[in-house]
């Protein structure tokens, strides 16, 4: 969902485009950059920024807190309601564990089994492709089938419509106790009374004024039902139960038995029935009966084979049919009051795989037929009109963006604009944008959106104000680089598009250097960047979607020169050790295509992932190193890592126990000391995880690894206070050229009372990092107030995402009185990051201004993003308690 539009609401192309002509010559005999202008100007054209199907309210923040307040009063029912709106908040914000979070809370605290299956078929959905660690975890003895199929008919209590007749007592001159009832030539007897039990028609009809009162023989031959199916229900009448009934008379039954109002008989047919559901090819025959007859338990056990096939159910079109057409009423038998949390589930899915498609605007009027409350309104008028204006559907999306806007979804204006934009009325769209930015708190998008509508000056001016408001806005970036390399100022270019690389591994802005490199002729670089490009999406496809990115590595390949085995050792060495983790993956990425030990590079791979903050990408690689591993030893090893890597940290620490006791082996060893020094809070455990480390160094590894081990020795003896073995760990460390053992060296100096030591340490490893963000946000610890701020403004500049720098200057405008500077400082940053700590010292100043409402509201919202935060749940419950 947020890679979900590509601009086309212009319908700009890229009629230029054509990357083989940069590359079908000889290296080095292309044209001069300045003499390809026009194709230039196609290669790097940056696709205008995407209007998100998300809900982004103005101020986040007092979203979160409201709904956390909420959730403490409100009745259990609302529960599951209140987080699913905080899920699509954090889904707003791009806070990926959060919203899982969120989702896991709303199927904890349902309150009905269709709010149950639903959040649990969302988290399923949301755990594709980790089938593998529930099968790692099961292999361990723990059980993770936590979003198995429920037994639906438990759980839905048995709901008669009326109570049953009165049994009547027989007087002696009345009709016989049996009745017969004849069906063709076969005659049916059965007891009268518990026939008339079955319903009030029945009864009425045995026991009333009709004819049938009197007769003994009834002719039931135009009632739709077999002589086998009223033997069946004769003996139910007797016994309260169904016996063993072949599905095709349950059938007959079950429909019988809502043509005559028999709601026990009903209710066990639709139970009888929900039992004997196995493939969706039953679910959707099934369905079509539930709805028909209302059977909720039946329609519900359908709906749950449907959802816990998702995505590939979407497929079925007969189903999608059923539940995208449902009215009112079949909607409440379905999933009784859930409608809303149903069709929020079969949008995400639906957008995902095709946000034009029939079936995703289907879902979308579902879900806007749905919605109760105000927020759930805005929020699916904003989705449908996001896909009505992908759809070319201008007028209705312009109906629904109105719609969006006037129920409070003040981000739906952009919509509005780029359709103003469409429409030929830019001006208007400007204008409007300006509206908005007089009113409201200023935002970045807003600045990014009215971009769009001017030129010049003006643009930039307004891009350079969105990246100030929201650094993690990718679109500004892109532009400022693109029209200075227009301009053909190179090295301007390229420092604007690193700057966003610095901090945010973004396909669109690796796409665009790769273009950059191509055209100045930099194949070497640029085939760096195509590479990096597959390590993160192996699939991917460059300028919007026309050209895959591994059929471009293929045409840059034969201008770069080919490397041996050795040469990507060597290569892999100086990125390594100069801290160019992009640099790194694209080697790798290269020599998994030579013979070498794919186990073992797919596990650096992840390593190198996980340090640029891709966690997806990271445990593919990680499945793929289990997947290639050599030996069993080694696949264990990596079985390991996929379960820490989880959170399944005891588990992981097992199978590095298994590993060793097939093989001593460095890996098996640093998982063991790794995983025992993260779960163990025993500081006895120290001299375990050193023994460990020091087994691993004993095992034959490569000297990338050793370094890391030597680094995470030198740290353990850091904590146990030992300083001169840490610093004999760490100078090795730095002899084998890994680069980061400054930043623990430094700390052994500062310890050591040496700060002039621990800073000069620091500038070392900033001189040869690339990344050194972290380093710069270190070594501020290490000098005097004044260099530290310089420190820690090259931080933000560098990393505008790292929390501390902003936590920094708040606290000494704090310390210099300036309470409101300080606030400020801090809501600069929480505005495009829901973090913790950034809330945690907002809420600490507020409280220490006697701001009660404002402390209040971000206590709330803090415990939104981390609800057991112990230090916030005091200041909360401190704060709460002055409330006025």
């Amino acid at each position: 969902m947020r890679t979900f539009f590509s601009s086309e609401c212009k319908e700009t192309q890229l009629n230029a485009l054509n990357p083989q002509s940069w590359l079908q010559v000889e290296r080095g005999k292309l044209s001069k950059f300045s003499s390809h202008s026009s194709s230039i100007e196609s290669l790097i054209k940056v696709p205008e920024p995407q209007i998100l199907p998300f809900f982004k309210p103005l101020d986040y923040v007092e979203v979160l807190a409201q709904i956390h307040e909420e959730l403490e009063s409100c009745p259990p029912h609302e529960r599951s309601n209140l987080y699913l709106l905080q899920f699509q908040v954090f889904r707003g914000l791009g806070e990926v564990k959060l919203m899982r979070r969120s989702l896991r809370s709303a199927w904890h605290k349902a309150s009905t089994v269709y709010e149950k299956l639903i959040f649990g078929a969302w988290l399923k959905y949301e755990k594709q492709g980790e089938e593998l660690i529930a099968d790692l975890l099961a292999s361990c003895g723990k059980c993770a089938q936590e979003f198995g199929p429920m037994d639906i008919a438990s759980q839905i209590p048995i709901e008669l419509n009326g109570s049953s007749p009165e049994p009547v007592v027989m007087k002696e001159n009345q009709i016989s106790a049996t009745v017969v009832f004849r069906i063709g030539d076969e005659k049916i007897v059965c007891d009268r009374q518990k026939i008339a039990g079955l319903s009030a028609p029945f009864h009425a009809m045995l026991n009333g004024s009709f004819m049938e009162s009197f007769r003994e023989d009834i002719d039931f031959s135009k009632n739709n039902i077999s002589p086998l199916g009223m033997r069946t229900i004769s003996e139910f009448s007797l016994t309260g139960s169904l016996s063993e009934v072949p599905p095709n008379l349950l059938l007959e039954i079950f429909v019988f038995a809502n043509k005559f109002c028999c709601e026990r008989l009903k209710d066990a047919c639709g139970r009888k029935l929900a039992s004997l559901i196995s493939s969706i090819e039953d679910a959707v025959e099934l369905m079509e009966y539930a709805l028909e007859e209302n059977s909720p338990v039946l329609a519900a056990s359908c709906l749950q084979v449907f959802l816990h096939e998702l995505p590939d159910c979407l497929s079925d079109n007969r189903m999608v049919e059923i539940v995208g057409n449902a009215n009112r009423q079949q909607r409440a038998i379905m999933v009784g009051p859930a409608s809303f949390s149903l069709y929020s589930l079969l949008s995400e899915v639906a957008m995902n795989r095709d946000p034009r498609s029939d079936k995703t605007v289907c879902f979308l009027e579902q879900l806007v037929e749905s919605a109760e409350t105000n927020q759930q309104r805005l929020l699916a008028f904003h989705q449908l009109g996001c896909v009505r204006l992908l759809r070319k559907e201008y007028d209705e999306a312009e109906r629904l963006f109105e719609a969006a806007l006037d129920a409070g979804h003040v981000y739906s204006v952009a919509g509005l604009a780029r359709l103003g934009y469409i429409k030929g009325h830019k001006l208007w769209s400007y204008e409007k944008l300006s509206s908005v930015i007089s009113s409201v708190s200023p935002l970045g998008w807003i600045y990014q959106e009215r971009s769009l509508y001017c030129d010049g000056d003006k643009r930039w001016e307004d891009l350079e104000k969105a990246t100030e408001l929201d650094p993690t806005l990718s679109y500004p970036y892109m532009f400022r680089a693109a029209s200075l390399m227009r301009k053909q100022n190179v090295q301007a270019a390229l420092a604007e598009i690193n700057r966003i690389l610095g901090f945010k591994l973004a396909l669109e802005c690796l796409q665009l250097r790769f273009c950059f490199y191509l055209a100045l002729e930099e194949y070497q670089k640029a085939y760096c960047d195509v590479q990096a490009i597959l390590t993160l999406s192996p699939d991917y496809k460059m300028f919007e979607g026309r050209a895959a990115a591994s059929q471009l590595r293929t045409l840059v390949r034969e201008h770069v020169e080919n490397w041996t085995t050795a040469d990507c050792w060597l290569q892999l060495y100086d990125r390594w050790s100069s801290v160019d983790d992009i640099g790194s993956l694209s080697v790798i990425y290269q020599m998994l295509e030579s013979d070498a030990a794919k186990g073992v590079l797919y596990f650096r791979q992840s390593l190198l992932l996980l340090r640029l903050n891709c966690p997806g990408a990271a445990m593919r690689s990680l499945q793929l190193a289990r997947q290639h591993a050599s030996s069993d030893h080694e696949r264990l090893v990596y079985e390991g890592w996929i379960l820490y890597d989880t959170g399944h940290c005891d588990e992981g620490l097992r199978k590095a126990e298994e590993s060793i006791s097939l093989n001593r082996s460095f890996e098996a060893f640093f998982l063991k000391a790794y995983a025992l020094a993260d779960s163990s809070q025993d500081p006895s455990c120290s001299s375990t995880v050193v023994s460990l480390l020091e087994d691993a160094l004993k095992c034959p590894s490569d000297r990338l690894r050793k370094g890391q081990a030597l680094n995470n020795l030198g740290s353990v003896y850091v904590d146990c206070e030992k300083l001169d073995l840490a610093a004999d760990c760490y100078i090795n460390a730095l002899k084998i050229r890994h680069t980061r053992a400054h930043q623990g060296l430094a700390r052994v100096h500062y310890l050591r009372n040496d700060k002039a030591a621990a800073y000069e340490e620091m500038t070392k490893l900033i001189d040869k990092a690339q990344n050194n963000a972290s380093a710069y946000e270190k070594r501020s610890e290490y000098c005097e107030r004044e260099l530290a701020r310089a420190d820690l403004e090259m931080v933000t500049r560098l990393d505008p995402l790292r929390v501390y720098p902003y936590r920094y200057r708040a606290a000494v405008l704090m310390d210099n009185h300036k309470e409101r500077e300080a606030i400020a400082e801090l809501s600069r940053a929480i505005a495009f990051k829901a973090d913790l700590h950034l809330l945690h010292l907002r809420a600490a100043f507020h409280e220490h201004t006697g701001d009660v409402l404002g402390a209040l509201r971000d206590c709330r919202a803090a415990l939104s993003v981390d609800p057991n935060h112990q230090e916030m749940l005091e200041l909360h419950s401190r704060v709460n308690s002055h409330e006025p």
